[in-house]
């Protein structure tokens, strides 16, 4: 198809004036917010942190595009909206994104094209992605202000379909299709990421699940030696595999647990009194349709090597008895620790969608698995950038809590024009623009920063 998009087209006219369009407007950006992830990611020194981890064997004299120019690249333009690596054919002489990158808008040397940040993803060996992991972990910490008296690690999986047969997809019962089942690892109270692993479509298991909180605690136990970790997940973390490793090394731990007969006939004196107590209020018209209450017990299961603490919810309804089990190293009441502890490990369900489907982290389309892993961390880093730009908004602020895709929205999306003189480089927004102030504050907070 030829490629006509330079000439002239018109639209319907407006008050019986003639509407001509052409894209020939000139040194203009659609996303002139990215000098703004620009400032978050001169702060976090994510590309650089990123690049230490990689070893460059190409040829110095014929290099046009450094590594730590690549990342700075990908990692921008997936927090902009654009995920696939084709993108960067399209943004290779956008004047916004070249600054953000650091080089000049006009007289600087285009970014890099689609081919060879395709030869970047897929160069990574085993040995250099866990060392970035690492660094992953590494940054988790540093954003920290201070060392925390505890933090949560929520760990939880999500569906990845994929198109084809991918190294390491498999065929998934559950989803009924072929898919990866990456681990996402987010701190709980803040929503800052630890670790996304990609990984196959199954279930993981005990042993599984023991290697991962072990190295991913160990990186953090490197860093903050004292710091005292809780973990949270639902049932199929709960193996008595990783119950284990926390109880050996002072990790406590609260896990969904499935429900059995020697649970519920342990539990059956709480459940009849329940519902007799709703049968009673309902007859005497004083009673709530809904009725809860919490029990505990200990409980050993026959893989399991001693007895632990059971939490149950029990709730009585209309559509009968519902019964929810957990199994916790934490003291505490049983309701604090299911309504309030357990229950709060919902909040990774939003973390994760910000990550795979806000910066589209399931575009895991490489066939080798290591370039896929790879996408990860880049949708990681991606997702630090805007995880910081939201935390430096003012707390009253109407973008203070918001989503990545509507910072983007009010933030990023703002056309730009660039012009670059002598000395200076002028950048022209628009005059009408909804978040004007916003935008100002951030840019000045940012500098107030310093690198």
């Amino acid at each position: 198809m030829d490629d006509d998009s330079h000439l002239p087209f018109d639209l319907p006219a407006v008050c019986r004036k003639k509407v001509s369009v052409a894209f020939d407007g000139g040194r203009l950006s659609s996303d002139g917010g990215v000098v703004l992830l620009r400032e978050a990611e001169r702060r976090l020194k994510l590309a650089e942190r990123l690049s230490r981890c990689l070893v460059d064997r190409r040829d110095r004299a014929r290099i046009d595009h450094e590594i730590v120019e690549m990342l700075r690249l990908r990692m921008l333009a997936i927090a902009a909206g654009y995920e696939d690596a084709d993108d960067c054919d399209a943004l290779r002489d956008d004047p916004a994104f070249k600054m953000a990158v650091g080089r000049l808008p006009e007289s600087g040397e285009p970014l890099c094209s689609q081919p060879t940040m395709s030869r970047l993803e897929n160069a990574p060996s085993k040995t250099a992605l866990a060392r970035m992991m690492g660094a992953m972990i590494d940054q988790f910490c540093d954003s920290w202000g201070r060392v925390p008296a505890a933090i949560v690690l929520d760990i939880d999986d999500t569906l990845d379909r994929v198109h084809g047969r991918q190294q390491l997809s498999l065929f998934n019962a559950h989803y009924d299709e072929r898919c990866f089942l990456p681990i996402h690892i987010y701190e709980g109270t803040s929503g800052k990421p630890v670790a996304i692993i990609l990984r196959a479509g199954k279930t993981p298991g005990g042993a599984e699940v023991r290697t991962i909180l072990k190295r991913v605690v160990a990186g953090i136990r490197r860093r903050w030696p004292r710091v005292a970790i809780t973990v949270r997940g639902d049932s199929h973390y709960g193996r008595p595999e990783a119950m284990a490793w926390c109880e050996d090394n002072g990790v406590d731990y609260v896990f969904g647990l499935a429900g059995n007969d020697v649970l519920r006939a342990r539990l059956r004196a709480v459940a009849d009194d329940l519902c007799v107590r709703r049968a009673q209020g309902l007859a005497s018209g004083s009673g709530e349709e809904k009725r809860r209450t919490w029990a505990e017990t200990s409980y050993a299961a026959r893989s399991w090597t001693r007895q632990r603490r059971v939490v149950a919810r029990l709730e009585a309804t209309a559509l009968g008895l519902d019964i929810r089990y957990v199994v916790t190293s934490l003291a505490g009441s049983a309701r604090h620790l299911y309504q309030t502890v357990y229950c709060a490990r919902g909040n990774a369900e939003n973390f994760i969608k910000l990550h795979k489907t806000q910066l589209a982290s399931d575009r895991t389309s490489c066939r080798s698995p290591n370039a896929n892993q790879f996408r990860l961390i880049l949708h990681t880093a991606a997702y630090w950038l805007l995880h910081t730009l939201r935390a430096a908004a003012p707390k009253r602020s109407a973008l203070a809590r918001a989503e990545f895709a509507t910072l983007r929205l009010r933030l990023i999306k703002i056309a730009a024009r660039v012009a670059e003189g002598a000395a200076r480089i002028r950048v022209w927004l628009p005059t009408v623009c909804p978040d004007a102030a916003l935008f100002r504050w951030l840019a000045g907070r940012f500098a107030i920063a310093g690198p």
